[in-house]
């Protein structure tokens, strides 16, 4: 039976083990082999501290909750969603308090396939507060360059490497506008890495990090 974790524990969490157990999770998960854990012991023991060893930036999509897709429990994982996992202040202020001060080992950007704010974003939607959440997908879109004709939310082909893109984008603005989290990645002590979620399958692609 696994239990939540406290400050020992975590502390012993390497941002590379934190990959592996997000890993293994996600195994798990696509498996149908959920780890057994006592939800409710876990609201007991984590009623007076949390010790998350990992922080989550995905979509506010209904099938992504990062809990479920990499089989943890509760205190397990620090949780940012937003449409289209875009980055902004109050998104970086939370990443930075979630590992300068919580101790969290890896910083994870979850994108995930037929998204809906990036296809969105492609299409040219212009509504209400949307328009402004949108703009932040646009860098993504003006980087692919190898679709030629298509260039709409009506061709999968390209929303996907956009979204794939805007991955890359959110992770790029991480380290441009927060010296903490950047700081800390070089000092090897927090992992910065995206990742796309195949809401077909249910499997997690890390990418690399020379992607």
């Amino acid at each position: 039976m696994i239990r939540a974790l406290n400050a020992e524990n975590q502390a012993k969490i390497t941002p590379e083990k934190a990959l592996e157990m997000l890993k293994e999770g996600n195994k798990r998960f696509v498996e149908n082999q959920k780890a057994e854990r006592d939800l409710l012991q876990m609201v007991k023991d984590t009623a007076k501290g949390q010790w998350p060893f990992a922080v989550v930036l995905s979509c506010i999509d209904s099938r992504t909750s990062s809990e479920l897709i990499f089989d943890q429990g509760i205190g397990d994982l620090f949780n940012a969603r937003v449409a289209g996992n875009i980055v902004n202040e109050d998104i970086l202020g939370s990443m930075e308090y979630a590992v300068k001060y919580a101790k969290s080992k890896i910083v994870v950007v979850l994108g995930h396939t037929k998204c809906g704010a990036v296809t969105s974003a492609c299409q040219g939607v212009d509504d209400g507060n949307i328009t402004a959440l949108l703009e932040k997908i646009k860098p993504a879109i003006s980087r692919e360059k190898s679709e030629k004709t298509d260039r709409s939310g009506s061709n999968p082909s390209f929303v996907e490497k956009v979204a794939r893109l805007n991955v890359f984008h959110a992770i790029d603005e991480i380290r441009n506008k927060s010296s903490i989290l950047s700081g800390l990645e070089k000092e090897g002590k927090v992992m910065l890495i995206g990742g796309m979620y195949d809401v077909g399958s249910g499997k997690v692609h890390f990418y690399d990090p020379q992607e």
